[in-house]
């Protein structure tokens, strides 16, 4: 198996996510694509994709719905994985509904919302107002579920 960790990270925790996925498939299986940084990625090299990002104000970023829309036709045609890094887990269906085409959700082998992090020192002035306003969380905090990254890389294994 030759798989694609294709993602957008905002303040890191996406990236250490799929580096952490990386680790659970073998790092000489697994390369990881920073959709911040790479413009196009070769997708006929892989024969899985595993895709994810963050949620910020409801929504994933961007980046990635952009990705998922422009190469649907293509990720249909693999193996596929999903991901969401985020804190609101009561809304944790309804963000990932919006945040993945329901073409993919369908197709896609796994699909896990992993938790998240709120981590200050990489926010902005706006984005902590609003962090504090909306979750009363004042500090760093981190809710990453482990036990569900390695759902998800078992899953992509086959076991």
């Amino acid at each position: 198996m030759k798989a694609a960790i294709i993602f957008s990270s905002s303040h890191g925790t996406t990236e250490k996510v799929a580096k952490q996925i990386q680790h659970e498939l073998g790092n000489e299986n697994a390369h990881i694509f920073n959709l911040k940084s790479i413009k196009s990625i070769d997708l006929s090299l892989f024969d899985t994709l595993i895709i994810g990002g963050s949620i910020h104000a409801g929504q994933m970023q961007g980046k990635v719905k952009r990705f998922c829309n422009k190469n649907l036709v293509d990720l249909l045609q693999k193996r596929v994985g999903l991901f969401m890094v985020g804190m609101n887990e009561p809304e944790f269906e309804t963000e990932f509904s919006n945040a993945f085409p329901e073409l993919l959700r369908k197709h896609a082998i796994t699909s896990k919302c992993v938790g998240g992090e709120f981590l200050f020192e990489k926010m902005n002035f706006i984005e902590k107002l609003i962090v504090k306003k909306v979750s009363g969380i004042r500090q760093n905090v981190s809710k990453i579920d482990e036990s569900k990254i390695s759902e998800l890389a078992l899953d992509i294994k086959g076991k």
